[in-house]
């Protein structure tokens, strides 16, 4: 199992907190058995010991007109594999960068405000890579699963 290293009750708060980051520490409590205040210590030291990395606000691109999702795959040279890295990583409309196995080095996520966005996204970022070997992109046209983090 995924979380061996936490006891039973930490389990259980993890997973409530998956289903809802912004449950109180009164509700969260109560729904595991123990006071507000332990609720709040089991948490902070979760979060302490980085198990716990983050709350956030997902946005669904396709629920915003004219947004577009893509993903690219990039393989690039193995000597301009960090310099790549470094430009994607500076660019906002880049949202997810993963160094991944196989033919591509890089899998990357890219939200654009419009397809003209996108496009020049393409031609003034991704194809001047430096390096490339191989490059493919993918549109994303429906979420049909997409879980965050860790499933339990």
């Amino acid at each position: 199992m995924f979380l061996d290293g936490l006891d039973e009750l930490d389990r259980k708060i993890v997973g409530l907190l998956i289903g809802n980051a912004r449950m109180s520490y009164s509700e969260l409590g109560e729904r595991v058995g123990i006071s507000r205040v332990a609720a709040r210590m089991r948490v902070q030291a979760l979060e302490k010991k980085g198990v716990i990395e983050e709350y956030t606000t997902v946005i669904d691109p396709q629920k915003i007109s004219g947004a577009v999702s893509c993903y690219f795959e990039i393989e690039t040279s193995p000597d301009t594999l960090e310099q790549v890295t470094r430009i994607l990583n500076d660019n906002e409309t880049v949202t997810q960068i993963y160094r991944v196995t196989g033919c591509s080095k890089l899998h990357v996520h890219a939200v654009a405000a419009s397809q003209a966005e996108m496009e020049q996204l393409v031609s003034e970022v991704i194809d001047p890579l430096p390096g490339v070997l191989r490059c493919s992109c993918n549109m994303i046209l429906s979420r049909i699963k997409d879980i965050k983090g860790l499933r339990l």
